[in-house]
């Protein structure tokens, strides 16, 4: 059993969330894997050695993909019989996949987790509708923390945004986040350009990133699952731009890169500032507060932050629009783009 209060604390938290986000098998894995913890040595000491916050790090999100990845295998049987629904023994499919896989899991977790999940461009777009509204501009698009680019490829996606219909009106990928409030203001989003940064950017085209993309979807939400491979599917159509840098470096380069007139560049991120290290986040806010003090009518600057609060209460959508300056909470936002409290 597991002795550490740390660990025990954290992977309850996260049961919890699962489960009240309406995932009970995952909450359900994340339970046996506390109880089970002492059966994987390597991961036990990964998690109780871990230099940073675990939470901010989503090390139980990445056990939890771990266990999953494993279960997509075929490894042990019993494991995958149990994500089959041919069984419910958690505690004997979970234990016996992390005692014979320990270094596996432990490797997995080892790198941050890369959801890239699409359904967040829902928000993404409802607030670039918005600075539309307030430009009459096409985009060019900056983002912080591509993964795959799936994000990138937004302006390819079919969108009921509250019954507003929005984006490419027969696509592949098809979403319609549940939507609470006023609708969004109708407004056609052209984008120009989408160009993306990644310290570890993943590749559409290759099995083993298709996999590990998604080994991170819960496994109780295939409707999820096939939306991101639709989404996969037509990056290799419609190929995202991604620089292998760090995001500040190159953010410096793109907002010092000249500006076409008349067109609204826009930083955008979702889910990306907890990774980032308390330095690198406060350099990266700065960097786009300078370069919105440079914006003109012509040339306007939106920012577009889907986060955590930063007492990771709630996920909030944020845009900024400059030369005004001014700073909108748009929505409260389901962290995976499932539903959108629209405040407007």
């Amino acid at each position: 059993m597991n002795d550490c209060p740390a660990i025990r604390g954290e992977f309850s938290r996260q049961a919890d969330i699962a489960r009240a986000l309406g995932s009970p098998f995952v909450a359900s894995v994340l339970e046996a894997g506390e109880r089970h913890l002492a059966h994987a040595p390597r991961t036990a000491a990964l998690i109780e050695s871990w230099p940073g916050d675990p939470s901010a790090a989503a090390l139980a999100m990445r056990f939890n993909a771990a266990i999953h990845a494993l279960a997509r295998r075929g490894r042990p049987r019993w494991l995958e019989s149990l994500y089959r629904r041919q069984h419910d023994d958690f505690d004997g499919a979970i234990s016996a996949a992390m005692a014979a896989e320990d270094a596996f899991i432990a490797r997995w977790m080892q790198h941050p987790p890369q959801t890239n999940e699409v359904n967040r461009a829902a928000a993404i777009l409802s607030a670039l509708m918005v600075a539309e509204r307030r430009f009459g501009l096409p985009f060019e698009l900056l983002e912080l923390g591509s993964s795959a680019g799936l994000n990138l490829n937004l302006a390819h996606y079919a969108y009921d945004l509250g019954g507003v219909a929005a984006g490419t009106a027969g696509s592949p990928v098809q979403i319609a986040p549940a939507w609470h409030g006023a609708q969004p203001p109708e407004a056609a989003v052209e984008v120009l350009g989408a160009r993306g940064v990644d310290l570890h950017p993943l590749n559409a085209a290759d099995e083993a990133t298709r996999d590990r993309l998604l080994s991170f979807v819960f496994a109780d939400q295939p409707i999820r699952a096939e939306r991101l491979r639709h989404a996969l599917d037509l990056a290799q159509i419609h190929p995202p731009q991604i620089t292998r840098a760090d995001a500040v470096s190159w953010l410096v380069e793109q907002l010092a890169a000249p500006q076409q007139a008349g067109t609204c560049r826009t930083v955008f991120h979702s889910m990306v500032l907890q990774y980032l290290s308390a330095d690198d986040r406060r350099v990266a806010i700065d960097l786009i507060a300078a370069a919105g003090n440079r914006a003109t009518a012509e040339r306007p600057l939106a920012w577009v932050s889907f986060e955590w609060t930063q007492a990771r209460s709630e996920v909030q959508l944020w845009l900024t629009c400059w030369p005004s300056g001014e700073a909108r909470h748009l929505a409260t936002c389901h962290p995976y783009g499932a539903w959108i409290d629209w405040r407007g």
